[in-house]
């Protein structure tokens, strides 16, 4: 078997919506309540905290599942672990399942791939996420906060140049995925985490 179908794998895992099979455990099509997204957020909002909890852990070790298998398929090469993990976050964000259409942030299988590839960085910037969220209540914000500090992370502590590539790259999707929630921050109108709408 060629260990490029890692690769694949790391996608399919990836496009696991586990949102979406724990909203129809409850009957929830997470697709058209809340924000819409098949993501973890939504699914706390939505599902309460016993499955928000399931499906952050579901998409949390898909992304660190996917590094794994891609540092395990090359030898420990940096750049397997990278490819494997932007491609289970490309597998959630834009999940083919559901036609392609942005369907996650890809944040929780983001922080798993770091769990992995980066263990330091990872410990910094779930501290500086939880921290905003408690002090903002936006988990958006935090989310674009913790990613940040990844990005700034990977430049002051030595890492190889792969590890700084797949920052620069998963930052900016995490960005642009979460253009809609800065323009709700701005209007006053974005969920804060604890409150129901």
């Amino acid at each position: 078997m060629s260990r490029y179908l890692i690769f694949i794998l790391a996608y399919c895992l990836g496009a696991i919506p586990f949102a979406y099979l724990a909203g129809a455990y409850k009957g929830i099509d997470v697709r058209r309540h809340g924000s819409g997204n098949i993501g973890t957020t939504n699914a706390f909002r939505l599902l309460g905290a016993k499955l928000g909890i399931m499906v952050l852990l579901g998409d949390f070790l898909k992304g660190a599942l996917s590094a794994y298998l891609g540092l395990w398929a090359f030898g420990s090469e940096p750049w397997g672990g990278i490819v494997g993990g932007l491609l289970a976050m490309a597998g959630h964000s834009w999940n083919p399942f559901f036609g392609f259409r942005p369907s996650g942030k890809g944040v929780a299988a983001g922080f798993g791939i770091i769990t992995v590839l980066m263990p330091k960085v990872t410990l910094i910037a779930i501290s500086v996420f939880v921290l905003v969220v408690w002090l903002t209540r936006y988990v958006s914000m935090g989310s674009v906060t913790g990613a940040l500090t990844v990005l700034i992370m990977v430049f002051v502590f030595p890492q190889p140049i792969a590890y700084r590539v797949f920052a620069v790259v998963a930052v900016f999707a995490v960005l642009v995925l979460h253009r809609s929630n800065f323009k709700r921050v701005l209007q006053g109108t974005e969920h804060k985490f604890g409150t129901k709408k």
